[in-house]
C-alpha cells in the first residue's frame, strides 16, 4: 500500500486570519436587523457602506474608510428609500458612486461626495423604476461601464444602462424571465458573459444574459442550494446549502454540466447561511458563515481533489454581514492578501479581519501579487450590449506601479476564417484597436524585427529565431508561464548578441580580405 502525503506545497498553506485592534475598528454602528441574507456591507479604497436602521424608510451609512473609532450617533444617512435596504453595491470604475436595492421595489443610484458628510442625502443621482415587487439583489457589471443587474421578488432578472441621461429609468434594456421563484444569488464570470443564479426553485442556472437563453439548468436533490459563485476561468461554480438533513453544505459544479455535482461536502449542523467569496488572483475560496464566527479558507486547483482545504478563522462574534475590500485597497507592506469587514449587531461594530501570509522579507512579494483588477472599464455599455466580450483591465499592485493592462485573450488555434456575425466582427475589431492603442511600442519592435529578418538569410533566420517567435506564442496564462516567457527572451537577445558579435568579426575578416586583394593587385 503507497503512501501519500497529506501536505501539498503552496506558497497560501499558512495563510492566516488577523482582526484588527480596536482603535481600527468601527464602533457604535447601528447594524441593520433586517433578516435577509445578504451582505448589507460593501467596501471600497475610499468609504465603508453599511446598511441600517431607520424610522419611516430605508437607509444605509457611507463611511470614509479612515474614520475609525466610534461613531457619531447624528453621523448622516443616505436615505431616500420609503421601504428598508436590501442590498448596496460600489461601482467597481467609480468610488464614489453606490447602488441600493430596497423593499419599495426601486433601485436608486447616489453620488457620494469627496468628504465628509454633513447632512443626509436625500435625492439619488437615478432612479430605476422596474420591478413590481421589492428588489432583493443587485449586481454590477464586471468589465462593463454603466451596467446594472437586479433581481425582484417579481422572478424578474432586470437589465440597466446608466449611461442615458434621464434621471429616472423605467425602461431596462433587458428582462430575464427564466426563473419561477426568487432569485437568491447572482454571479459573473470573469469577463461578465455569463450569469450564474441560485434560485428559492432549489436550481442552479447558467445563463447568457444578452440573449436571455439559460445554457445550463440542474438540481440535486441532496442539495438545496443557497448561494452560488463563479471560479474565475476555471470553468466551474461553488454553491453553498443545506443537505436533506439540514447540515450546511457546499458543493463543486462543471459549469457545463450541472446534472451531478463534482464535489459535495457536509460541514456542520449550523442553520446559518454560507457566503462563498472567491478571489481569482490566488485561486482562494473563503466561506463565510453566517451567524457564527468563522472563516473557512480553500485554494481551488482544476484537478482533482479540486478543493484543498487550508485552514479556519475562529472568532466568539457572531457576524451578521460582511464586506470584502477590493485588491487595490490592501496593505501589500504587511502581504495582506484579503481583508473581510465582519458586521457584529450585538456590538454595533464593524471588525476589520486581514487575512496574511507570513513572510520574513518587507520587500514587495510579487508572487502573491498577481496582476489584478483595475479600477477602469474594459468596454462601454454600448460596445457590451453589442456583444462585445473582454477581460478586465489588470494592473499591478507593487507601489507606485500604474501600468494597466488588458487581460489576455486565448483564442483556439484554429485556421482562419470569415467572420459571418456582425458581432463577432464587432469584437475583433474593437480587440484589435484597444491593443494598438495599449500596446504600440511592442507593435513597432515586431514591425522591425520583420524588417531585420527578412532582409536575413534562410538560415540566419532560422538561428535568429531559434523555434520562439513571442509575436506568435499565445501570451501567458499564468505567472509560471511569464516567467518563462522572460527567460526564453533573455536567452533570445543572449542568442542576439552573439550573432551580432559574429557578424561583427566575419565583417573585420572580409574587410582585411579586401586590404590584401587591394595590396595584391597593387603589386
Amino acid at each position: 500500500m503507497s503512501w501519500h502525503p497529506q501536505y501539498r506545497s503552496s506558497k497560501f498553506r499558512h495563510v492566516y486570519g488577523k482582526a484588527a485592534s480596536k482603535d481600527k475598528c468601527y464602533d457604535c454602528v447601528p447594524i441593520t436587523h433586517n433578516i435577509n441574507d445578504n451582505h448589507f456591507c460593501a467596501v471600497n479604497p475610499s468609504f465603508i457602506a453599511v446598511v441600517t436602521e431607520c424610522v419611516g424608510g430605508g437607509a444605509f451609512l457611507v463611511i470614509p474608510i479612515k474614520q475609525t473609532g466610534k461613531l457619531d450617533p447624528h453621523y448622516p444617512k443616505v436615505c431616500g428609500h420609503k421601504g428598508n435596504v436590501l442590498d448596496i453595491k460600489w461601482n467597481p470604475f467609480n468610488d464614489f458612486v453606490i447602488a441600493s436595492c430596497s423593499e419599495d421595489a426601486t433601485v436608486k443610484i447616489w453620488d457620494i461626495p469627496n468628504q465628509l458628510l454633513k447632512r443626509n442625502i436625500t435625492t439619488p443621482k437615478k432612479e430605476l423604476l422596474g420591478h413590481a415587487r421589492r428588489v432583493g439583489l443587485i449586481e454590477w457589471h464586471p468589465t462593463a461601464d454603466n451596467i446594472l443587474f437586479s433581481s425582484g421578488y417579481d422572478y424578474k432578472i432586470m437589465i440597466w444602462n446608466l449611461g442615458v441621461t434621464d434621471a429616472v429609468i423605467s425602461n431596462p434594456v433587458k428582462i430575464l424571465d427564466a426563473h419561477k421563484d426568487v432569485v437568491l444569488s447572482m454571479s459573473f464570470n470573469t469577463d461578465g458573459s455569463l450569469l450564474a443564479t441560485a434560485c428559492r426553485d432549489r436550481k442552479i442556472r447558467v445563463i447568457d444574459p444578452r440573449a436571455g437563453t439559460v445554457l445550463q439548468e440542474g438540481s440535486y436533490k441532496s442539495h438545496r442550494v443557497n448561494k452560488v459563485s463563479f471560479l474565475g476561468n476555471m470553468k466551474m461554480l461553488f454553491s453553498t446549502g443545506t443537505s436533506r438533513w439540514n447540515n450546511r453544505q457546499i458543493a463543486l459544479w462543471d459549469q457545463n454540466d450541472l446534472s451531478v455535482p463534482l464535489l459535495e461536502e457536509d460541514l456542520d449542523g449550523s442553520s446559518g447561511l454560507l457566503f462563498p467569496v472567491y478571489d481569482s488572483d490566488t485561486h482562494m475560496l473563503y466561506v463565510v458563515g453566517k451567524g457564527d464566527g468563522n472563516i473557512r479558507y480553500y485554494e481551488v486547483s482544476p484537478e482533482k481533489p479540486y478543493l484543498n482545504y487550508l485552514m479556519e478563522y475562529h472568532s466568539h462574534l457572531p457576524q451578521k454581514g460582511i464586506g470584502m475590500m477590493p485588491k487595490r485597497g490592501l496593505d501589500v507592506a504587511a502581504c495582506e492578501i484579503f481583508r473581510f469587514y465582519k458586521l457584529i449587531p450585538t456590538k454595533s461594530l464593524i471588525e476589520p479581519i486581514s487575512m496574511i501570509v507570513p513572510r520574513r522579507s518587507e520587500s514587495y512579494q510579487a508572487d502573491i501579487y498577481p496582476l489584478t483588477a483595475a479600477a477602469q472599464p474594459a468596454l462601454t455599455a454600448e460596445e457590451w450590449l453589442a456583444g462585445i466580450n473582454k477581460g478586465p483591465l489588470l494592473v499591478s499592485l507593487r507601489p507606485g506601479s500604474e501600468a494597466v493592462k488588458s487581460l489576455p485573450q486565448f483564442p483556439d488555434q484554429e485556421p482562419l476564417t470569415e467572420a459571418t456575425d456582425v458581432s463577432q466582427q464587432q469584437e475583433a475589431q474593437g480587440r484589435i484597436s484597444v491593443e494598438d492603442k495599449q500596446k504600440p511600442r511592442e507593435i513597432e519592435r515586431g514591425r522591425k524585427r520583420l524588417k531585420v529578418e527578412e532582409n536575413l538569410p534562410e538560415n540566419q533566420q532560422t538561428c535568429l529565431s531559434n523555434g520562439f517567435d513571442v509575436f506568435q506564442c499565445p501570451p501567458p496564462k499564468t505567472e509560471s508561464e511569464l516567467l518563462q516567457m522572460y527567460y526564453r527572451q533573455q536567452e533570445e537577445i543572449r542568442r542576439l548578441r552573439e550573432l551580432v558579435i559574429q557578424r561583427d568579426i566575419q565583417i573585420k575578416q572580409l574587410s582585411l580580405e579586401l586590404r590584401n586583394l587591394c595590396t595584391d593587385t597593387d603589386d
